[in-house]
């Protein structure tokens, strides 16, 4: 009856926070206090298809363990977490058990070899566990990293049966060696063995690879943008000609010698890879080959591989982004990449997978591991979601988020060659807004325009370039509503207003008879990389090219803007900001058709305004507060002034988050929902405004929104609580029923915050939803269940 179409969630800016599955191919990754599931390899690009909830803070690691069998996560909420299949052939895990009180702080770093893993929190306490033959995980030791070491990098390496090697990379520069021994779940032996010297800071990354019996290499990288390959020997492969006290000895590479139960082990530095600008995050081992995936913070990937000849390493690859000059984590910057994934889809197609700073990933795809091909990837916002607003038509959704962007969603409905797709999928089609502030609340004014507003104080207009407009059209069917519209925006390098460009703009500047030299400054390229596209806009296109031009600042209020609504007619805005005085807790109305503010300014309430919402006939202004009391305002359409013609001071127990008005063909009512627990239906009649029925639920209610058409007479309510649950409500004009509760592995892990039908009214109805848990989802629902 109700299906999630899409979820999007961006991934959490973490080194250790994915992992893909060995068999099924599936990506699992930390986003928010949940993880997200994801299927790279999907013939329909479905993205997101669910999310695991159980963790109360920032997913940190993800790993799956013993093939694939196991999923284990830890949290910055200090627990360690473990997931099982629902069934065996099934994509959907459930919790199996919860380790809360084995970490002191947040856990920051991961370390598995097939059903051993480690992990290790900011205090430097390491918990080593492992799976049982039950399946379930124990506890098998602990211990303390030396003093002012933080544990940034775990890995694991069964050296003999056995017999085990724990690498440790952290805030010194040392590598730290410690051994132990697991035999029959008898676990002895743990010490520490050797110290590895050579990086000049931190060490984030360690990766083993077995190259024969008794030879290893250790891979680890560090903040001094250097990878350094160790070599570990066992027994008659160790070269022992460094003992030998004859010997002149001009150059000495050192080796850490130690024995390993009955074996004798030696490390030495075997190899300095340069080559990276900045932090080394992840590094991946080929499955197969002798081959180094290495990702870092200069927006880069590189593949490293020995040449056949000499045996140097080399870059047999490089993929991501050309990184600005003077962007790196010495200037403050936090871009770059996170996971490094490597998988082969077993026919012969290698893929590898990177998060970035704004939370989407990028995939590449090859055959040959030197043409590599990128393709569509999963996107979402990194913080909370705060707003959301269908276009008029209802063919695409704009939503908002504490990461400070505005995103455009749609259906791909058409592939560039204009066949038709016989499965359409929820995409992100633009970025409209990249800001330097929250956002918190956005309207649209039409098809082709939208306002927001958040923490800057300001309201913003845009409205649409050509670019984005024709890319709607080639994939979306969203036709074009007119021609004349800037041909693409750009932001400059100081500002935060996104500036038009058109066909002329877009000429290389000359000086004379002279042409200058063209910069990115002076050409802007967006409107023709949009217009050549064969696919949706990958993450690098949403971020550079497919903003909107903005064309209007609208000031006035004094703090953080908290809600704004235009009026069906899309004549007139009102906003309202955060607030602890009467003074600032105003409305302010705007025309849309000069941006002119008008005067005097709503003035009811003592606390914020949390939501502002015009009835269906543009006739009436609807507020509710912190203060807990709603007003009804009139508006009088001669000259756009309004009055209070209804208030309740004591609407409430507690907070008023949301209202929504019911379909004119049903008369004139209006909902009311708050922090305490109720949803209540109000009739407002020309003199006085009557309750009608209270509805109790079994958390606060954050959110909620009424179908803009009845169905069966009866109006359609979407309710979303604090707990992240979702029911949907009719009303009949006398009382609200529940008719569907949607199952809890379907909904959001925390507070919805905005809930939002779309007017498209087909077979099946669309209803948004955006949640503090970082995500915005689609959801359809057929119309039969009312």
């Amino acid at each position: 009856m109700a299906e999630a179409e899409a979820i999007f969630i961006g991934a959490n800016r973490q080194t250790h926070v994915s992992d893909v599955h060995p068999t099924k191919k599936f990506v699992a990754f930390g986003a928010g206090n949940t993880i997200a599931l994801w299927n790279p390899l999907s013939p329909i690009s479905r993205g997101v298809y669910s999310t695991l909830k159980g963790h109360k803070a920032e997913v940190t690691c993800v790993r799956f363990l013993k093939n694939g069998e196991i999923l284990v996560s830890a949290s910055e909420d200090k627990t360690v977490k473990v997931w099982g299949f629902t069934e065996p052939e099934s994509s959907y895990l459930k919790l199996l058990q919860s380790f809360d009180e084995v970490h002191n702080s947040s856990i920051i770093a991961i370390g598995v070899f097939d059903e051993i893993f480690a992990t290790g929190d900011s205090t430097g306490l390491v918990n080593l566990w492992k799976l049982n033959s039950d399946g379930k995980v124990i506890k098998i030791h602990d211990f303390k990293t030396k003093i002012g070491v933080l544990p940034l990098g775990i890995a694991i390496q069964e050296i003999t049966p056995g017999q085990y090697l724990l690498s440790l990379g952290g805030s010194k520069f040392n590598v730290f060696i410690y051994k132990f021994t697991l035999i029959d779940d008898e676990f002895s032996d743990f010490e520490l063995v050797a110290e590895l010297e050579g990086h000049e800071d931190w060490v984030k990354a360690l990766a083993f690879k077995k190259l024969n019996e008794g030879d290893y290499l250790l891979a680890s990288g560090s903040q001094d943008r250097y990878i350094r390959l160790w070599r570990i020997r066992l027994n008659e492969l160790i070269d022992n000609s460094d003992e030998d006290e004859n010997k002149l000895t001009l150059l000495s590479n050192k080796q850490y010698k130690f024995f390993l139960s009955k074996d004798r082990v030696a490390i030495n530095f075997e190899a300095l890879i340069m080559g990276h600008d900045d932090w080394i995050s992840a590094m991946k081992w080929h499955d197969t080959e002798l081959k180094l995936l290495a990702s870092s913070a200069d927006t880069a990937l590189m593949i490293w591989e020995p040449d056949e000849i000499s045996g140097i390493w080399i870059c047999s690859s490089r993929l991501g982004e050309i990184s600005t000059k003077g962007a790196s984590t010495a200037t403050g910057s936090s871009g770059g990449f996170f996971a490094s994934i490597w998988f082969n889809n077993g026919e012969g197609t290698d893929y590898i997978l990177t998060n970035g700073k704004t939370g989407a990933w990028r995939l590449w795809k090859s055959q040959d591991q030197i043409n590599w091909e990128q393709t569509l990837a999963v996107t979402g916002s990194t913080k909370k979601c705060t707003d959301l607003s269908w276009s008029i038509n209802g063919e695409y959704l704009l939503s908002t988020s504490l990461d400070q962007t505005t995103r455009l969603y749609s259906q791909w409905l058409v592939e560039a060659d204009g066949t038709t797709r016989t499965t359409p999928t929820w995409q992100e089609f633009a970025r409209p807004q990249i800001h330097g502030y929250d956002m918190i609340c956005i309207s649209t004014l039409s098809n082709t325009r939208f306002i927001s507003g958040g923490d800057e104080k300001i309201l913003r207009s845009f409205d649409e370039p050509k670019g984005v407009a024709e890319i709607l059209k080639k994939f979306c069917r969203i036709e074009l509503e007119t021609d004349i519209m800037p041909e693409s925006a750009s932001l400059p390098a100081l500002g935060l207003s996104n500036k038009a460009t058109t066909d002329e703009e877009q000429q290389a500047p000359t000086d004379g008879d002279n042409q200058l030299r063209e910069t990115a400054d002076t050409n802007n390229i967006s409107y023709e990389i949009l217009n050549d596209m064969k696919l949706p806009p990958f993450e690098d296109h949403l971020q550079r090219h497919s903003l909107w031009p903005e064309i209007e600042k609208l000031y006035g209020h004094g703090y953080e803007i908290i809600s704004v609504d235009s009026s069906p007619d899309k004549q007139l805005i009102a906003s309202s900001c955060r607030s602890n005085t009467q003074q600032h807790a105003v409305i302010r109305i705007f025309e849309s058709k000069n941006w002119q503010e008008l005067k005097p300014n709503l003035k009811l309430h003592n606390l914020t305004v949390t939501r502002v919402k015009f009835s269906p006939d543009n006739k009436y202004l609807l507020t509710v507060s912190r203060d807990r009391q709603y007003g009804i305002w009139e508006r009088n359409f001669e000259d756009n002034s309004f009055k209070l013609v209804h208030e309740n001071p004591k609407a409430h127990t507690r907070i008023i988050w949301d209202c929504s008005w019911s379909p004119l063909e049903m008369g004139r009512f209006f909902f009311t929902c708050s922090r305490d627990k109720s949803v209540k239906v109000w009739k407002q009649g020309d003199e006085k405004v009557e309750l009608i029925t209270s509805t109790k639920f079994g958390n606060p209610v954050t959110s909620i929104d009424v179908h803009k058409k009845t169905i069966n007479n009866k109006a359609l309510i979407a309710v979303g609580l604090e707990d992240g649950s979702i029911i949907i409500n009719t009303f009949d004009g006398s009382e609200l029923k529940e008719i569907h509760a949607f199952d809890e592995k379907d909904t959001p892990a925390d507070r919805i915050s905005r809930i939002n039908w779309s007017v498209n009214d087909g077979d099946k109805l669309h209803l948004a939803v955006a949640s503090h848990d970082h995500s915005t989802r689609i959801y359809s629902i057929s119309k039969q269940i009312v």
